[in-house]
């Protein structure tokens, strides 16, 4: 009977997770639709020209504007194909609705990257692990690219055959859990301190070996929810920490939000706060970490930690 009662609740809370997941992406799309579908400030209000020449100027950006428009959805009929779903945002909705798996993170945690990604989007996400909740990220990034780095070459396998416009690659890790102590030592080495490409750091932690697409993009959010970590022959995330920081330092302006998942365990905690800094910790909910890495390249002589 308790046995029964247990099953129960569990199918209970994963129709509850799939609800709060559904919400969450009709809110995204509605979203999506009014700030597409209405006129901004600007236009409502745009003042009344002073002079032949502002009306001049401002006929042309008019023109401008209605032929860029045009160009989206030059006719009346493909107006109304804009205003439709996103297919990415169909299909994730379709995806969790038929589906019994849901996301990794809780619904406090997801809040955290979505309020970022709601400002931010479209944007370059890069993230660390393909899991059951990567057609959520791309799709809450709709008009962006969403990155996905994963070390189990069958699972990329198994999951883009059935969701193939995810972008996936395989990485491999060459380093263990075990190693996390002595790689920890590695926070004092001035190496491990200097702001470079990850290519070129003759920092240990810095990890080369990702496609060049990592290094060469600018990526606003990075999500590092992998590798495994959870057993002692496991690679651990101690390279993808410190790389992340170092990509988002190294990137020509502005600044990164870098979140950290599983912050409860001893490597994720110790090497979130060593190498992404106490310094730029924006908040932690649950056991998700949030960072705000600024552009080490913008100002030189910035310490690596605040």
């Amino acid at each position: 009977m308790a046995s029964g009662t247990g099953n129960a609740s569990k199918t209970h809370f994963a129709i509850n997770a799939k609800i709060i997941l559904l919400s969450f992406l009709f809110l995204f799309l509605l979203l999506l639709i009014v700030r597409t579908s209405f006129p901004s400030s600007q236009q409502l209000y745009s003042p009344v020209p002073s002079s032949s020449t502002e009306l001049t100027i401002q006929t042309q950006q008019a023109q401008e504007s209605a032929s860029a428009s045009a160009a989206d959805c030059p006719t009346t009929t493909a107006a109304a194909t804009c205003a439709k779903t996103p297919p990415s945002l169909a299909q994730a909705l379709v995806h969790y609705a038929t589906t019994n798996i849901t996301p990794q993170q809780t619904y406090d945690e997801i809040s955290v990257s979505l309020r970022v990604l709601a400002k931010k989007s479209p944007c370059n996400f890069l993230v660390f692990g393909l899991g059951h909740d990567s057609l959520m990220w791309t799709s809450l990034n709709h008009g962006g690219r969403t990155v996905f780095l994963e070390e189990d070459k069958a699972w990329i396998d198994q999951v883009t055959q059935k969701l193939p416009t995810l972008e996936a690659f395989h990485v491999t890790y060459d380093t263990k859990v075990t190693q996390a102590e002595k790689l920890m030592k590695l926070r004092d080495e001035e190496e491990c301190k200097a702001v470079s490409d990850p290519r070129s750091s003759k920092c240990e932690l810095a990890h080369k070996g990702f496609p060049s697409e990592v290094y060469d993009v600018e990526w606003d959010l990075i999500m590092v929810d992998a590798p495994t970590g959870w057993h002692d022959d496991a690679p651990g995330r101690m390279t993808a920490i410190y790389t992340a920081g170092l990509i988002a330092r190294n990137r020509e302006s502005g600044e990164t939000d870098v979140f950290v998942h599983d912050v409860d365990r001893v490597i994720e905690d110790g090497f979130s706060k060593a190498f992404l800094c106490e310094g730029y910790l924006t908040e932690q909910v649950g056991r998700l970490r949030h960072f705000t890495v600024p552009s080490h390249r913008a100002r030189s002589g910035r310490p690596f930690c605040p």
